[in-house]
């Protein structure tokens, strides 16, 4: 079986002349590259692994030195890398939570068991996140509320919901 790569972060570009990268996280953990000692950089079609040697934060952005990385030449090479992690190297979440990747692409169905589509984005609204659910005409969005998301299965890859009033079924 292949191994699952999660993305946690992306090098935007150097820092500084001595080989230190500037990363945008893209996980709701950053402090996580504090205690990370080595990480996975897929730059195109490669992945490497990398001992990463010192983590500052600045501002909203990580400054990442890597061992072997020793000059601002080597850094531009890891210039568009994502910083990956497997699925056994994430934070667990507590129970009824789920990572955003493990929505996407869910097939989402009525309780009558009726298909609606399948999700192709999650948008952070701030009060709660809304599944955009491809319908095949206009995308339904759901709330992702207990009383709305009735169960998530993600062994079977489906969504059962219930949608509230005013909210079309197509």
């Amino acid at each position: 079986m292949l191994e699952e790569y999660i993305r946690i972060g992306k090098i935007l570009g150097t820092q500084g002349n001595r080989g230190a990268v500037r990363v945008l996280p893209l996980t709701d953990y950053p402090e996580r590259f504090l205690k990370m000692s080595r990480v996975k950089v897929k730059l195109k079609e490669d992945r490497h692994d990398f001992q990463i040697e010192a983590v500052n934060e600045h501002k909203k952005f990580l400054i990442i030195k890597f061992r072997g990385i020793d000059d601002m030449n080597a850094a531009e090479q890891l210039r568009g890398g994502y910083l990956e992690i497997t699925r056994d190297q994430l934070i667990p979440l507590p129970e009824g939570s789920f990572y955003i990747f493990e929505i996407i692409g869910l097939k989402v169905y009525n309780l009558a068991g009726a298909y609606l589509g399948h999700v192709t984005d999650v948008l952070q609204t701030g009060a709660n996140d809304v599944y955009v659910v491809e319908t095949g005409g206009r995308p339904l969005l759901v709330p992702a509320l207990k009383q709305v998301v009735r169960e998530i299965d993600l062994p079977g890859r489906r969504m059962r919901v219930e949608l509230p009033e005013g909210l079309m079924e197509l």
